[in-house]
């Protein structure tokens, strides 16, 4: 009996590492259409890890779920901007070790430090951009659009599209009347709700997912998109131009975050650390046409991308922009204010 108690335990001990070693998959929990099929399969190839996607339409949807889950059930998440500041602040991610992401030192400096995740400790930028003004040029000249305030132009009566998402319309309100797109000030909050209900009357749309298409099929002739949708919508109707405004655009970034609760943390850094790779986030690029923080490899896209001021902006076209992040308690006043807004009240 003592000798059959040695020989468990024995093995036991020599199944320790074994089975402490993480199974090979990875649950991803991601906006749909964002990680080429070739990228996953190639990541599967090299290290033997199974991924299983799993995708969402929308920020909310995804914090919801997380925050009822308690941060288990997914490996990797990518929030946007101040989603990863309101996802760290209720205990819901995991921090990041650096010392196993080797491409890291690949990101620009632009990009990381933001106020949302100083140091970039639970956070790995992923894809960015910008949310600038489109405009088709059979209706007015490119050239003299400059400002948000151009939007009250005669020209774009009833042709106008606004994001339904309340921090992007109410930040392009906010910096066209030269404040922040992180205003917690109430009076500015409130007179943003002003600009853009004396706006509404020229609005034919409020939508984030189908923008592109209304710009294509010339539905709406100026208003506010994603510069991944703009790439795409000037591609197809050489008719559009996507402008940066004087005032600044809203700037995001969804970043690769670890849940708190994830069970493959060691194949969740394996992943991200992969998606750094120059070679990778290059195929992530030009399969979505977002702007990369990739340094490494935005020196080896395709010129067309390499030399597009919407995917690749200058210094100057970035002037006065700015990152969305959290506004804190302040963020019920733009509710109140976007409700009014929706509701015309």
């Amino acid at each position: 009996m003592v000798g059959l108690a040695l020989a468990v335990l024995a093995a036991t001990l020599f199944a320790g590492p074994a089975m402490a070693a993480e199974e090979k998959v990875l649950h991803v929990y991601n906006w749909s259409e964002y990680v080429p099929q070739s990228v996953l399969d190639r990541f599967t190839k090299e290290t033997g890890i199974k991924v299983v996607y799993t995708t969402y339409e929308s920020n909310e949807a995804m914090y919801a779920k997380i925050k009822l889950l308690k941060g288990v059930g997914y490996d990797v998440v990518v929030p946007s901007t101040y989603f990863i500041s309101m996802m760290r602040d209720d205990g819901l991610l995991s921090g990041i070790d650096k010392s196993k992401l080797k491409n890291f030192k690949n990101l620009s400096p632009k990009v990381l430090n933001q106020p949302f995740d100083p140091g970039n400790e639970y956070s790995v930028p992923y894809m960015w951009g910008s949310a600038g003004l489109m405009v088709n040029r059979k209706v007015v000249d490119p050239a003299s659009i400059t400002s948000w305030n151009d939007l009250n132009r005669p020209e774009f009566a009833g042709k106008v599209i606004l994001s339904d998402d309340q921090r992007d319309s109410m930040g392009v309100a906010l910096k066209a009347l030269g404040y922040s797109i992180n205003s917690t000030n109430e009076a500015e909050i409130k007179a943003a709700y002003e600009w853009l209900k004396k706006l509404l009357p020229a609005v034919r749309v409020f939508d984030v997912t189908a923008s592109k298409q209304a710009f294509i099929s010339e539905e709406v002739a100026a208003g506010l998109i994603w510069n991944g949708d703009a790439y795409i919508a000037a591609g197809e109707n050489k008719n559009l131009v996507y402008v940066y405004p004087k005032e600044g655009v809203p700037l995001w970034v969804d970043s690769l975050a670890i849940p708190v609760g994830a069970k493959h943390k060691d194949n969740a850094h394996k992943f991200i650390d992969f998606l750094l790779r120059p070679d990778v986030a290059k195929e992530c690029v030009e399969e979505y046409n977002y702007s990369t923080p990739n340094v490494a490899a935005q020196k080896i896209l395709s010129p067309e991308l390499a030399k597009s001021r919407i995917t690749s902006p200058s210094d100057a076209d970035l002037k006065n922009a700015e990152f969305t992040n959290s506004v804190g308690n302040a963020l019920e006043i733009y509710e109140k204010y976007w409700e009014m807004l929706k509701t015309g009240s």
